[in-house]
């Protein structure tokens, strides 16, 4: 066995023997951190039967009976096709993992060019995300609004959090994180009555919560807020001062919520937001210093970079990272994003292995 193999088992191994003793240690992270390693452990311990396998195999070659012969090179045909997907599953497992994947998400949609138009698709998206997490067996909640006389949203804000399953690692961001930047959609609008197809378009951002822990941001560098909450239009819904607003001095970065019921609740969901967008605006920052390493990934974070078309007429969906097209639209609208995010995950592992050769 490889050594690198041997030393995961080991340290699977330990955490075992760790967690059986049941004193001394944070359960949580040894059972957090051995979730993360059962796929790997499981893919090695297979590829090690199907070895032993191959080689019991190979001496069937001497066997005088070409019966037995012909048998033996059919299984080591299989085997070696079976050790080959492994090797490759396991290498794919191994590869650097973004530290947030397992992380809580904000998404932030925003509607852009397009009018109304851009907001009714704003509301759909924010729809079909909201679809999407539920299947994943995620919970969307929304921390803040703002609605569009057409009924749609200018700006709509909610967190998605991972429901716990067992020892099951949970990861909302590694799921989400590829919806960051621009999308553009191109159809009839409703209102249009001589048919022509109008595009417009929304932005996402989709950024880890992280907790004061992670990401710790000075008293004095904040200066909170208490207002009255307001509905569409402007309209005062609440006249007393629950509604939090944050504003972080050193960038301008502002966050707000006014959807929960307390003061202390809403300030606790805007610190949140407040944290997640500081901690992406300075991370921002870093990345531009280190161009050369965003290069050979997929884009999971410029805002500005349009990275997929919506074309209802033609019933397509094209992801312009990896120039690849996805049909059935409409399904895709229902949540079906399942398909979208596997080609982005193949094609950020396929280039975080080709930076590694480099």
């Amino acid at each position: 066995m490889e050594p690198a193999f041997q030393k995961i088992l080991d340290e699977y191994n330990q955490l075992t023997e760790q967690m059986s003793s049941g004193s001394g240690f944070d359960m949580a992270k040894l059972g957090k951190r051995q979730a993360q390693l059962q796929p790997v452990v499981d893919r090695i311990k297979n590829l090690e039967l199907s070895t032993r396998e191959l080689l019991d195999n190979q001496k069937l070659l001497d066997d005088p009976s070409a019966e037995i012969k012909s048998m033996a090179l059919d299984e080591i045909k299989r085997l070696e096709v079976e050790i080959g997907n492994l090797k490759a599953e396991i290498e794919e497992l191994l590869l650097p993992k973004d530290p947030n994947d397992d992380k809580n998400v904000i998404v932030e949609i925003r509607a852009g060019a397009g009018g109304d138009e851009a907001t009714l698709f704003a509301a759909e998206m924010f729809r079909a995300y909201g679809k999407f997490a539920e299947e994943l067996g995620f919970k969307p909640h929304i921390v803040s609004s703002s609605r569009s006389d057409a009924g749609g949203f200018k700006e709509v804000i909610f967190e998605i959090h991972g429901k716990t399953k067992g020892s099951a690692p949970v990861e909302p961001f590694a799921m989400f994180k590829y919806e960051s930047g621009v999308h553009r959609v191109q159809r009839v609008p409703q209102t249009e009555k001589s048919g022509r197809v109008h595009t417009s378009t929304i932005t996402v951002a989709v950024l880890p919560i992280l907790e004061e822990k992670d990401y710790a941001i000075a008293d004095k560098d904040l200066k909170i807020e208490a207002t009255t909450s307001s509905g569409h239009g402007g309209q005062s819904v609440n006249t007393t001062y629950s509604a939090v607003r944050i504003v972080h001095l050193p960038t301008g970065i502002t966050a707000q919520c006014q959807d929960e019921r307390s003061f202390t609740q809403n300030k606790e969901k805007a610190m949140e937001v407040i944290r997640a967008r500081v901690a992406a605006h300075y991370e921002e920052i870093e990345n531009k210093k280190i161009r050369d390493l965003t290069k050979s990934q997929i884009g999971t974070g410029d805002r500005s970079e349009k990275i997929r078309t919506y074309n209802f007429p033609q019933d397509r969906v094209t992801d312009h990272r990896i120039n690849e097209n996805f049909n059935q639209i409409n399904l895709i609208m229902e949540g079906k994003f399942a398909g979208i995010v596997e080609a982005l995950q193949k094609a950020d592992a396929a280039a975080k292995k080709e930076a590694l050769k480099k």
